[in-house]
């Protein structure tokens, strides 16, 4: 193959420190040349061409090819230090969940304590230095695993512990004032500790519990008890996610198996168990009808994986991220179809943007920090500073220092009015349907709403807790629904100290009273040996 460059103008002329060339190839057919291919030509003169040595014609260009994203140039701001919230006991639970929660009227975090689990509700604006003896919500008796708030009504948060219940909350207005104990709701249905809480995206009062029974219970909060199971699962369920409309469930299992699921009846409409990528983390990509999932390669280094929903056969791409050992969380944003990656123990978050053709899966940038993360908070959508173009928000946990921190991703922009290419319509805060609907079947995409009108709105919605008969079930004298029997070696200890201080205080209280029937029985004695009585 022969390379033949033609002169552009009178002569070799230099534009911008470059070679202005125009390659012009011409092919004999039957002829090889003596010279290598693809090795330069000499220019005119006994000068070299400014190419490669072995760089194709068809892919030398002198212009760096973009991809034009509105997005390129997103950044993170980090809180300054008085719009933090310090000296918090952050939980050192090693369980992979975030232990943190936020909307746009409170941040709830699980806190380090004895004897029983608890975590701190903090209203935004009361930002700075905690105080130690700070209100808490403490009525779980083992460690609180996971949390998360009601996304219709802004005062009611879902809790699950490894006392085997999940628990419903309701916050008062302002905050805490006195630590919190009596939850409005408590739903027993697993036989061991609850790792997972999941509301569902379009129904008001559907709750998704899943425990470590290998089962996913479906809690109608109307009627305050479990109306579906899940039961496809043989180990322990690690994530899962709804698709917009609520109507299939994605989870990822300790089974190293990836599942689409039906709801309603439970039955797996798709199941992938992908030897190359062990999956830890699965998100649906909004309505794009595909699956992003975080886990590890054979060779044991960070992977991201691109599945189609109704075809999890084999992945559409794979990508590997590092060799670094910590869980990588992921959170898409579908109105700026932006996927964030952070790692656990990791100070950086990436991020890139899912195209609907290939290469699907585009880099934008990375933020940067030198203190490590446990987990992390999302503030959702109408919480969001929209002056400010902020596009989504982080409450980054930093347990060393007890400190969360908050992360805004911001695109650059000089206007100051509001930018509605980067703020479409996104779901609100008013559900679609309501439990009896989406339980007979009835599937609808959430209520949408402008961040540019009213943005701030509140839900009118209440929560009503239901009337339970308190019901029973005795066995030898003995009520197990009133005094249900300790599951793990912890629960029994915990119930065994509890019985020695309730026996102790029952002990003083006996000889506080001895002692006062005694004064009594000395001043009636007293009183008959009196004179004025004789």
């Amino acid at each position: 193959m022969l390379q033949v460059w033609e002169q552009k103008g009178p002569g070799w002329s230099l534009s911008a420190g470059l070679w202005a060339l125009s390659p012009v190839q011409h092919y004999s057919s039957g002829s090889r040349s003596a010279r290598d291919p693809l090795s330069p030509v000499p220019a005119p003169g006994g000068r070299r061409c400014p190419t490669s040595p072995r760089t194709p014609a068809a892919q030398m260009s002198w212009r760096p090819q973009y991809r034009s994203s509105k997005f390129r140039n997103v950044y993170g701001k980090v809180a300054s230090r008085e719009h933090c919230f310090d000296g918090i006991p952050i939980t050192k639970n090693v369980h992979d969940n975030h232990f943190c929660a936020v909307n746009a009227r409170f941040l709830a975090i699980v806190t380090e304590s004895a004897g029983g689990g608890s975590f701190l509700v903090i209203p935004l604006e009361q930002t700075g230095r905690i105080e130690p003896n700070y209100p808490k919500v403490c009525g779980h008796q083992g460690n609180v695993l996971d949390i998360k708030w009601n996304p219709f009504i802004e005062n009611i948060i879902a809790s699950c512990s490894e006392d085997t219940s999940v628990r419903i909350w309701e916050i008062p207005e302002g905050g805490l004032k006195r630590n919190m104990t009596e939850a409005v709701l408590e739903l027993y249905g697993h036989s061991r500790r609850v790792g997972l809480v999941e509301w569902h995206p379009t129904t008001n009062n559907i709750l998704f519990s899943a425990g470590y029974d290998y089962k996913v219970l479906i809690w109608n909060l109307d009627i305050g008890e479990p109306v579906k199971m899940i039961d496809c699962h043989t180990d322990v369920i690690l994530c899962m996610s709804f698709n917009m409309d609520g109507s299939l469930l994605a989870t990822s299992c300790k089974d190293k198996k990836l599942r689409v699921v039906e709801p309603r009846s439970g039955r797996v409409l798709q199941e992938a168990s992908c030897k190359n990528h062990r999956v830890n983390r699965v998100v649906f990509l909004g309505s794009t009808k595909r699956l992003l999932t975080t886990g590890v390669s054979r060779w044991n280094t960070r992977q991201i994986a691109l599945w189609d929903q109704e075809d999890l056969s084999m992945p559409l791409i794979e990508e590997e991220i590092d060799g670094l050992s910590g869980l990588l969380f992921p959170f898409y944003d579908a109105d700026t179809h932006m996927l964030y990656l952070a790692g656990k123990g990791d100070g950086n978050i990436r991020y890139y943007e899912i195209g609907s053709e290939k290469p699907y899966l585009s880099y934008l940038m990375e933020f940067r920090s030198p203190a490590p993360q446990k987990g992390l908070g999302v503030m959702p959508k109408h919480g969001l500073d929209v002056s400010a173009c902020e596009v989504f928000r982080f409450y980054k946990l930093v347990t060393l220092k007890g400190l969360i921190e908050p992360i805004s991703m911001i695109v650059p922009r000089r206007s100051e009015t509001y930018q509605e290419d980067i703020y479409p319509m996104t779901p609100g805060t008013e559900p679609a349907l309501t439990p009896d609907e989406w339980l007979s079947g009835v599937n609808r995409d959430p209520i949408l709403m402008s961040l540019k009108e009213g943005y701030k709105r509140t839900s009118k919605i209440v929560f009503k807790a239901p009337v339970r008969e308190k019901r029973s079930v005795v066995v030898n004298g003995i009520d197990l629904l009133e005094n249900v029997p300790p599951r793990t070696e912890n629960e029994l200890l915990r119930m065994f100290f509890r019985q020695q201080d309730e026996i102790r205080r029952l002990k003083d209280e006996l000889s506080q009273k001895d002692i006062r029937i005694r004064q009594l029985q000395l001043e009636l004695k007293n009183l008959r040996n009196s004179p004025k009585n004789n």
